[in-house]
């Protein structure tokens, strides 16, 4: 399938003519969502769900439909009865013709004095692993992981331990929108030394075979 990297976590994959577009969100493109026939959301955060932009799509798009947890979906589905699906751990759906398997229940700790939300990944087509804001390991082997490279929530030993861990053939970077332009080769060179896996990253609009 293509991978189209979006900015920031969200991620398009095309198979088919089909399109399933990840965690469109508020640091991503006002038109990541765009042309969906499929989207998946893993959490609540704005940097992962924009309301408004996948109202937006789903109204261009009568045929779209959304996958996600509960806390999303309630905002989504009286506008959208039929459309919008909730799932949870140990879920597999199919979606735009894409097999679909959720893993993971809560997002990393941010700070122990700050709750922890719900947070799901996706296993698509049992090869590319997006863990939203967790590090997930799912029980299946993954070829291609969405590593969340950068966060609030996260440490750099964390981001390499958890490639050491899932053991993908490779790994593409996500959730960078905060990584400056200086930093980036330091992780670059971390990751993609200590992993123990390929290490990409692609810039906001370009794509890969996976």
């Amino acid at each position: 399938m293509k991978l189209t990297k979006k900015s920031h976590a969200c991620i398009r994959l095309e198979k088919n003519g089909q399109t399933l577009v990840l965690d469109p969100g508020g640091f991503s493109e006002e038109d990541a969502a765009a042309g969906a026939d499929a989207i998946l959301v893993t959490h609540e955060h704005a940097d992962h769900f924009d309301e408004g932009q996948l109202r937006a799509a789903l109204d261009a798009y009568p045929a779209a439909e959304i996958w996600t947890l509960a806390s999303v979906a309630e905002q989504l589905s009286a506008a959208f009865p039929g459309r919008v699906h909730t799932v949870g751990h140990g879920d597999t759906f199919t979606a735009a013709g894409f097999e679909v398997q959720v893993h993971g229940e809560l997002h990393a700790v941010i700070h122990p004095d700050i709750p922890r939300i719900t947070n799901v990944g996706y296993l698509v087509d049992g090869s590319v692993f997006h863990p939203g804001d967790a590090l997930t390991v799912p029980d299946h082997p993954v070829d291609t992981l969405l590593l969340p490279v950068m966060a609030p929530w996260s440490k750099l030993s964390e981001v390499v331990d958890y490639v050491r861990e899932v053991k993908p053939q490779r790994a593409y970077d996500i959730h960078d929108a905060l990584l400056t332009d200086l930093a980036r080769p330091i992780y670059d060179r971390l990751v993609g030394g200590l992993g123990g896996s390929e290490h990409h990253r692609l810039t906001p609009g370009t794509s890969a075979e996976v």
